[in-house]
């Protein structure tokens, strides 16, 4: 049911993405005061309009919680920002299908796929998170990749950049991910959680503030291994590194070609929430908490850990187009079968 629930994502993605319909969706965050100031060089618009944003319950999400808040107060008044934040990617998948949202957090690669089957229907406008991945173990067995040999990791996140990300550190040090390791994959986060609370000795590949919600319920789980760090290490002697990106916010094409000061305007918010979340986060942690993404206790000590950014124009093309190039060279189907060309780059 769900392989069919996929396809037919995709299917109505392409038809809706190249339509260029869009319709209201419904808010999905809680109103909460605020007092932050709107940026001082967002475009005046006459005519505010709906704009539908989504983000998935973690980093991309925590990034925008300043945001957020600014919009269900009032504070920001330039046009009308309905959030809602999903734990499922597909349900990301199927809002911009429905043309229910316009503008949408989602993994690296995913972007990449969308934009290779609709054709050009999506634009990337910014990169939000670098690498947030982590082996996790109730034991004490993993302390390189190679210790991976022979176990069952639980993860989440087949099809996107967190198998991409495991299966080019796998390969990378000489382990094949379909026949030397075992993964479970698993439709969400708290299924990973679930498996890692449960068995003894479990390994389980989280994001963070995944993490820091694990470590929270139990005191003997561990970080075995940074992926980001593994990502590093093996772009040592690369006559052209690349970096480990996790998330982009990307947005109908159509969408950013009838409203390209709407965009603008998004991208000034969104990036002075990312500067706020950094700089403040005792006071994000508890936005992130208001806004039950994950407790403000976790988030306070995960958000240092989340590696979320704000990354857009000539420098996230040459980030996103190198972490495509490694992942095409590995698995060209990770990506849709062909690295995207300029159009996916959104510029301002």
């Amino acid at each position: 049911m769900k392989k069919l629930l996929s396809l037919l994502c995709v299917l109505s993605l392409s038809a809706a993405l190249l339509a260029g319909c869009s319709t209201a969706g419904d808010a999905g965050a809680s109103e909460t005061p605020g007092s932050s100031s709107t940026p001082s060089d967002v475009t005046e618009m006459a005519d505010p309009i709906d704009v539908n944003v989504m983000a998935l319950k973690g980093p991309t999400a925590m990034g925008m919680v300043e945001f957020m808040n600014e919009a269900d107060s009032g504070t920001i008044t330039d046009n009308n920002y309905h959030f809602n934040i999903t734990a499922a990617t597909d349900e990301v998948s199927a809002a911009l299908a429905q043309g229910t949202t316009d503008i949408a957090a989602v993994p690296a690669n995913l972007a990449s796929v969308l934009y290779n089957n609709t054709e050009g229907g999506v634009q990337v406008l910014a990169i939000n998170t670098l690498g947030v991945l982590y082996i996790v173990e109730s034991g004490d067995t993993v302390h390189s990749v190679e210790d991976l040999r022979g176990k069952t990791i639980y993860a989440s996140g087949k099809g996107n950049t967190p198998e991409a990300a495991l299966n080019y550190v796998l390969t990378q040090n000489g382990i094949d991910p379909s026949a030397d390791v075992t993964i479970e994959w698993k439709s969400e986060q708290a299924e990973c959680l679930s498996a890692l609370m449960a068995e003894e000795n479990a390994i389980a590949m989280l994001p963070q503030p995944f993490v820091t919600t694990a470590q929270a319920q139990s005191e003997s789980l561990r970080v075995a291994l940074d992926l980001t760090e593994e990502w590093d290490a093996l772009q040592a002697d690369s006559e052209t590194p690349s970096t480990l990106v996790t998330g982009v916010v990307v947005a109908r094409t159509t969408f950013v070609e009838e409203h390209p000061e709407v965009v603008s305007a998004f991208l000034d918010h969104y990036q002075e929430s990312v500067d706020y979340v950094n700089s403040n986060v005792e006071e994000a942690a508890q936005l992130v908490g208001q806004y039950e993404i994950v407790t403000a206790e976790v988030a306070q000590k995960a958000l240092p850990e989340c590696n979320i950014v704000f990354i857009e124009g000539a420098e996230m093309k040459e980030k996103l187009s190198g972490y495509l190039s490694v992942l095409f060279e590995q698995n060209p189907q990770s990506v849709g079968g062909a690295l995207p060309d300029d159009a996916f780059y959104f510029s301002r």
